[in-house]
This record gives C-alpha cells, sequence and structure tokens, in this order.
C-alpha cells in the first residue's frame, strides 16, 4: 500500500481524489480552500433556507383550497418530524463520515435532501409532506456534521477561524433570504414550489464536492451506535405524539396522551443509561454533568424551545390575523434575520469587554421579554411596533446563541470537541422539536375553547371545522357568508397567542436563570491574554480549557 505524507493512500480508480487517512489536515492551494468553502456555505444556506421557507407556507398548507387543508397536528409533524430526524441521527451521522468519509456521507445527504424536497413538492395529503419532511431531515442530519468536519480538515490556523467567521454568515443570509424567497414563489407559484428549488442547489452542490472536496475521514472512525439511534427516535416521537396529541383532543386525561408521554421518557431515560454504559457513545451524557457545558446546553434547549415556539404563532399570525400575502409576511420578519446577524458580532465584542455571563444572561431574559411582547399585538398593531419587536428578539436570540455555543465547545478538552458538538446539536435540536409540539398544542386547546361560544347554533359540519383551527374557520365562514365567524377565529387564536406567550416568555426566563447559575463570572477576554487558561470559577477566562 502506498504511503503518503499523511497516511496510508487507499487506491480507488473510480475516486478522483484517494481515499486518505489523515492524521493531520492536508494543505490544499489557497484558491481551491476558498472554492471548498464556497460549496460549503452554499450547502450551509441549502438548509437554513429550508428551515425558514416552511415557517412561511404554514398558513397556505393550513387552507384547504390554497394549500393541504393540513390541522394544527399535521402542521406541527410537518415541521417537528424534519427536527426529529435531524436531532437523533446527528451523532450517528458524524461516525459514519469518520467510518467512510465526510464526503460520501456528505454526498449521500445531498441526494436524500434533493429526492424528498421532490417528494415534498409533489405532497398530495399532509401525510406524505410529513414523511417527505422527515426524509429531508434525514438528508439534513448527514450533511451538517461532514460539513463542519469538512471544514475543521480543510482550514488551519487562523485561516481556520476566518473561513468558520465566513461560513457563519450562511445561516444570516438563509434566515433573511428564506421568508422572502417563500413569499415569492407563494405569489406565483403553488406551495410546492418552497421545496423544488432546493433540488438544483443540491445538484450544483454535489457536483462542487465530487470535483473540489478530498474524502477526508478519522483515522480513529468512531463505533455506530444504533441502540442508542433506536432508543433516541422512539423516545422523541413517542413524546412528541402525545404532546401534539393534547393538543388535538383537548384533553390530557386520556390514554393516547399521556401514554406516549410516559412511554417517551422512560424509553429516553433507557437511552442516557445505554450511552452511559457504552465505552465510545454517540450522545455522551456526561459531558452534561460538567456545570458549564450541561447549564449552558440546557439554556440553549429552552431557548430553541421558545424559539420554535413563537416562530410558530408568528406565521400564523402575520398571514391569518393580520391578512400579510405570503410576500409582505416574508418581508415582515427580515428583522429578525438582521437584528441575529448583528447581535453575534456584537456580542463577542461585548465579551471581549464584560465577560460572557453580563452579556448574554441580560441578552437573554431581554429576548424573554420580546416572547412575552406577542402577549400585546392584536389585529390592528401597527406594522412598525411588530417589527421593532422582531429586530430586538432577533438581535436578543443572537446575542446568545453564537457565543454561549463557542464557549460550551471550547470549555471542553480538544479530544471531546466532536462529542460535545454532537450533545449540543442534539439538545438544540430536541428543544426546537419540543417547542413546536408544546407550543402548538397549547395554542390548539386554548384556540378551541374560546372559539366555543361563538359557534353555538351553527351547524354540526361548520362546529367541526371551525374547531379545527382558524385557517378553517375563515374558510367555513367565507363558504357560508358569515363574517362574525371569521373575526370569532381572529379573536379566539389571538387569544390563544396571547396565553401561549405568557407560558413561552416564561420558559426563556428560566433559561436565562439557567446560564446565569451555569456560567462562571468569568474575567474578560482581555484580561485573560496572557494568562494561564482556567476552566471554571470566578475569575475564569471565557473560551479557554484545559487541555
Amino acid at each position: 500500500m502506498a504511503e503518503s505524507a499523511y497516511g496510508p493512500v487507499v487506491p480507488d480508480p473510480a475516486d478522483r481524489y484517494p481515499k486518505v487517512f489523515m492524521t493531520t489536515p492536508p494543505t490544499l492551494p489557497k484558491f481551491r480552500q476558498q472554492l471548498i468553502l464556497a460549496v460549503l456555505m452554499l450547502c450551509s444556506l441549502l438548509i437554513w433556507l429550508d428551515n425558514t421557507v416552511l415557517s412561511t407556507t404554514l398558513e397556505t398548507l393550513a387552507d384547504p383550497v390554497r394549500g393541504l387543508g393540513a390541522n394544527p397536528g399535521q402542521l406541527q409533524w410537518a415541521t417537528g418530524s424534519y427536527t426529529l430526524a435531524f436531532a437523533t441521527l446527528m451523532f450517528t451521522a458524524g461516525a459514519l463520515g469518520d467510518r467512510f468519509g465526510h464526503r460520501t456521507v456528505f454526498s449521500s445527504g445531498l441526494v436524500i435532501f434533493a429526492g424528498s424536497s421532490l417528494w415534498a413538492a409533489c405532497a398530495s395529503d399532509a401525510g406524505q409532506l410529513i414523511a417527505a419532511r422527515a426524509a429531508m431531515g434525514v438528508g439534513s442530519a448527514l450533511i451538517t456534521p461532514a460539513m463542519l468536519a469538512i471544514l475543521m480538515w480543510t482550514f488551519t490556523g487562523p485561516a481556520r477561524a476566518a473561513a468558520i467567521g465566513i461560513f457563519s454568515t450562511s445561516a444570516g443570509v438563509g434566515m433573511a433570504a428564506g421568508p422572502v424567497l417563500a413569499g415569492v414563489l407563494l405569489d406565483h407559484f403553488w406551495w410546492g414550489s418552497v421545496f423544488l428549488i432546493n433540488v438544483p442547489v443540491a445538484v450544483l452542490a454535489s457536483v462542487g464536492l465530487a470535483v473540489l472536496v478530498p474524502n477526508f475521514r478519522s483515522p480513529t472512525p468512531r463505533p455506530l451506535d444504533p441502540a442508542g439511534m433506536l432508543l433516541s427516535i422512539s423516545g422523541l416521537v413517542a413524546l412528541a405524539y402525545g404532546l401534539i396529541r393534547a393538543g388535538q383532543v383537548a384533553a390530557w386525561s386520556r390514554t393516547d396522551v399521556w401514554a406516549p408521554i410516559i412511554v417517551g421518557l422512560v424509553l429516553l431515560a433507557v437511552f442516557v443509561l445505554v450511552e452511559l454504559r457504552v465505552k465510545v457513545p454517540g450522545f455522551d451524557p456526561r459531558l452534561l454533568a460538567r456545570r458549564t457545558f450541561g447549564g449552558g446546553n440546557m439554556a440553549l434547549g429552552l431557548l430553541l424551545f421558545a424559539v420554535a415556539a413563537i416562530t410558530f404563532y408568528n406565521a400564523f399570525y402575520l398571514q391569518g390575523v393580520l391578512g400579510f400575502s405570503p410576500m409582505k409576511a416574508g418581508l415582515a420578519t427580515i428583522p429578525t434575520a438582521f437584528g441575529a446577524m448583528t447581535g453575534a458580532p456584537l456580542a463577542t465584542r461585548l465579551v471581549r469587554r464584560l465577560s460572557l455571563r453580563s452579556v448574554t444572561v441580560p441578552a437573554l431574559a431581554v429576548a424573554a421579554l420580546t416572547m412575552g411582547g406577542y402577549g400585546f399585538l392584536g389585529p390592528h398593531t401597527p406594522l412598525v411596533r411588530i417589527e421593532v419587536l422582531l429586530l430586538i428578539q432577533g438581535l436578543s436570540i443572537g446575542m446568545v446563541i453564537g457565543p454561549v455555543t463557542a464557549a460550551l465547545i471550547s470549555d471542553l478538552p480538544l479530544e471531546q470537541a466532536g462529542a460535545g458538538s454532537a450533545v449540543t446539536n442534539t439538545v438544540r435540536q430536541t428543544g426546537s422539536l419540543i417547542g413546536i409540539a408544546v407550543g402548538g398544542s397549547i395554542m390548539s386547546i386554548i384556540y378551541r375553547r374560546a372559539i366555543e361560544p361563538s359557534l353555538e347554533g351553527a351547524p354540526g359540519p361548520v362546529r367541526d371545522q371551525a374547531r379545527v383551527s382558524a385557517e378553517q374557520a375563515r374558510h367555513v365562514a367565507t363558504a357560508i357568508h358569515r363574517p362574525a365567524l371569521a373575526q370569532a377565529a381572529d379573536d379566539a387564536f389571538i387569544h390563544a397567542m396571547h396565553v401561549g406567550a405568557g407560558w413561552i416568555a416564561a420558559i426563556t426566563l428560566l433559561g436565562a436563570a439557567v446560564l446565569l447559575i451555569a456560567l462562571p463570572a468569568a474575567a474578560t477576554v482581555r484580561e485573560c491574554e496572557g494568562r494561564t487558561p482556567l476552566s471554571g470559577g470566578r475569575g475564569a477566562c471565557p473560551g479557554r480549557s484545559r487541555r
């Protein structure tokens, strides 16, 4: 077997770039590095676009004429099935990349993502859309760890930090462009077009991968974790089903509500026990025992819970209650993306002068207040007030997620960075999944109770359809020429949003309290320059850890 500067080369006539088992990153030409970064940013943009276009499409999907007539539970699953697959397969995908090569896993993910996007675009009912979204989550789970691994292998030293900074801008671009792009497509084409645009982008990215990227892989592949994967998927599916079912039947005492929730919690507990016994777990629960890492991840999970829930509400508020077109609703959410893009670098500069805790804890508290601010929105709220609220919300969220995530990973020894990344990503996606389930269920339960008095004397089919959602109530009100029913549906939805916003704000404040306890009262980065790195305690240096 031939040798290279990076280890043994396995010849493969079908592979333009030999599979090199690298122990140190190769030195690629600078121009090629830049092209690889461009391909990775295109793929990251694709993932973020897909995450954001769906929120703009929810109102259309709920419409019985323009969409699929999906009820709130089905819309929760259309969003949650993607997040579920993403959350539970993330750590397995990283191990697959170490074993078979990150380019191989990346390419497989793009193929799955493109095929399932085509399936979603052609779905004829909500069930098909949910299944297609789950398959898209599988593709995203294969793409994301491989994308980050290729970035780390391609760049070294100061160039790596610069590349990560440039790469991270794709998230902000996707957040800003996704809703606007979805609005343009929905105003001119059918709802499936928002998924169809993924296909040519995935094909272009696949060509770039094949031509430019070596098939990097770890010299010490991690073992696969089929037991952990099965337990985590089963537990989260059962838990999410029970939470979403509670919103559909508006009764927690039913067996089909509490039984799945209990089963899900038991399976997740078994999952943790199994991972504790595995020598090299895909998801290492031991890391959560570290105060900073565990508490920080809990705070981020609670924040993502709140973001997912409030985004779910906002989509229906803008297009349903205010009557915005998809295009106008997409433009209305730009301040959130702009705030998030501005907040992350601003927090980085502030942390250098102050400390991580003194910057991120107040920012998370402000984010909680903006969530509660939805409790004061109504059908006649001026648009400028909504835009200011969204701008502050995006700014405060951006000031938390980026700096805290970076600090959590840097708090770990380098050899645990991969496992720590898997834990962080899984916790964040799980928070989003539960946020969608709980937030949507609260909305459904409160809406159904609020609309009930307005349905007295209405025919049975009208009552049944109006109870499903405000979108269904508006549709039937138009069909039977009862504008008062549409107004009652708007009022019921606003009441449900107000109640939900209160709960979401409380959850976010809990996250701020957890972050306050978890983060040390650290010295500023500037004060730490030249000192011995510390891992915790008063006066600890942020962004530095024991090795």
